[in-house]
């Protein structure tokens, strides 16, 4: 990697702090650090137009280390829209370096730099805190959460798509490399939702860059997985109620005791297939509830569904089916977090809430044209194809990780189940689990949270330690806010966690894993 020199200054003191093994084992002052980091804002890369506005250092608080936080854009345009755009960027630099590289990826549309920290499936110690360099951009564009004005501009388009990151990612390097004076010694990427699509697309498209990468709920086939969630809502409208509007209220289709039942209905059926009744169903793919089973023999009582409310759920959980029956997005899995409501984000049995905007409000649905408009990308854009050919990924022995909640309202579970499959199919050189791994994690709705879940966990050491010792996880252990005092472990699909029958059964220790 060819690096710019540095400003005099910087020079100088790396040349105090790295010229010889005195020194660099020396006290440096904070004085020092603060001068040094200073320095960057001189830093220029020949034939780059990055540029390093501001870089001061950050003292260290009760969740940061001090580090040196950098703050600047790269490629400031007028759009053809007649806007001002530009790639925006922040990096942290922690006094004490680990030698890795982090790329924390984004969320939504982007449109804002967030706090450089690396906190995604980092369980209660975020990378930045273990001494990772991080690095985190708004994509090229401003705007707040699901603002898709930029979708108009092409070149903000392609930012936001990948071509940023492509972009960003070396220039970073170069940058970390300069302020430390040393080589990155690994690189990571960790992401979700979208920035699980940007962590994917990053082993599709810069395969060399990265030597781990974790994809959190990847926002793929964004297209279809809208599509999806307007199936929901259309199936879930027939039985829904009129508003003012006379439009069907799509999260009355269901009263919240109806939604109790249907849990309640859920975890009698597949609970204990895990070896404990916990409120948690891990043995997914042994689950084979039917609402049908709910449905009332007589009058609509508090104690079962009507016939109509449980083949709506049946037909919304199946996924969108054209009508010569060809799969247009997977159904989705039965888990305890569908019922989820109040603050967050809505779980299924609402209605299958659209980031994009409201739900459906019809109560047909021709999936053939919306598949067909899909397919042509003239939707929302930001898939990534899911393009499964990671040969030289693979080859250079990049280590790929997923995770997703099974109660995840926006993206199903299964298409990434889907996806993993693939990939062990079009890379038949070398067994998948010997590259990549998928853990699923019962009650997570989108990236996190859920009334009854473990949630928190710690992925990115996983992946360091496969990456820098060989040794593949099979399995992580989770906790969470909603269970105090219980841990469970995560298991590499399609293994899952099985209550051995004997010790505490809150302990993670007292599980294993089994297929």
């Amino acid at each position: 990697m060819k690096i710019a020199p540095l400003q005099t200054g910087l020079s100088l003191l790396a040349a105090l702090l790295l010229g010889s093994q005195t020194s660099a084992a020396a006290e440096v002052t904070a004085d020092k650090l603060v001068t040094q980091c200073a320095a960057l804002t001189g830093f220029r890369i020949p034939g780059s137009t990055l540029d390093i506005q501001k870089a001061a250092r950050q003292a260290a608080t009760s969740t940061t280390p001090a580090h040196c936080k950098v703050e600047g854009i790269l490629e400031p345009r007028t759009g053809s829209d007649g806007k001002a755009y530009a790639i925006g960027f922040a990096i942290a630099l922690p006094d004490s370096w680990n030698g890795r590289f982090l790329f924390q990826g984004g969320g939504g549309l982007n449109g804002s730099v967030n706090p450089p920290l690396g906190a995604a499936a980092a369980g209660d110690k975020p990378a930045l805190a273990r001494g990772f360099a991080v690095v985190s951009t708004d994509t090229g564009h401003q705007g707040a959460g699901f603002d898709a004005s930029f979708l108009a501009e092409q070149q903000a388009t392609m930012n936001f798509l990948y071509q940023a990151i492509n972009k960003l990612v070396p220039l970073a390097k170069q940058v970390v490399v300069a302020h430390y004076h040393q080589p990155i010694a690994k690189s990571y990427f960790v992401g979700c939702s979208t920035g699980g699509r940007e962590a994917m697309l990053q082993s599709q498209r810069s395969p060399l860059e990265f030597d781990g990468i974790v994809a959190g709920a990847p926002a793929m086939r964004t297209n279809y997985s809208n599509l999806a969630t307007r199936w929901v809502s259309t199936a879930l409208n027939a039985v829904a109620p009129a508003g003012a509007d006379g439009k069907p209220v799509t999260a009355q289709a269901l009263s919240p005791t109806d939604r109790k039942l249907v849990v309640d209905g859920l975890l009698k059926s597949c609970d204990a297939l895990d070896g404990v009744r916990d409120g948690l169903i891990y043995n997914t793919r042994a689950c084979h509830f039917d609402p049908a089973e709910l449905s009332c023999k007589g009058a609509k009582t508090d104690a079962c569904l009507a016939p109509a409310q449980a083949a709506a759920l049946s037909k919304a959980f199946a996924g969108p089916v054209t009508s010569r029956g060809l799969q247009v997005y997977p159904g989705y899995p039965w888990d305890t977090g569908i019922a989820a409501s109040g603050a967050g984000i809505p779980g299924l049995l609402s209605g299958g809430t659209n980031p994009e905007g409201p739900p459906a409000s019809g109560t047909t649905m021709d999936v053939e044209a919306a598949a067909a408009v899909a397919h042509d990308g003239r939707s929302m854009a930001g898939d990534s194809n899911a393009w499964t050919n990671l040969g030289d990924f693979r080859a250079h022995g990049g280590k790929l990780i997923f995770y997703h909640g099974l109660s995840d309202p926006w993206f199903s579970a299964n298409d990434t189940i889907d996806y993993v499959q693939r990939l062990s199919r079009d890379n038949p050189q070398q067994p998948l689990s010997q590259w990549s791994r998928l853990f699923v994690v019962p009650g997570m709705g989108h990236c996190g949270g859920g009334a009854a879940t473990l949630d928190k966990f710690d992925l990115l050491q996983a992946v360091v330690d496969w990456v820098e010792k060989d040794q593949a996880p099979q399995q992580v252990v989770a906790t969470g806010k909603a269970f105090p005092g219980r841990s469970r472990p995560l298991c590499a699909y399609p293994s899952y966690a099985h209550y051995k029958g004997s010790g505490d059964s809150e302990d993670a220790a007292n599980y294993s894993c089994r297929e």
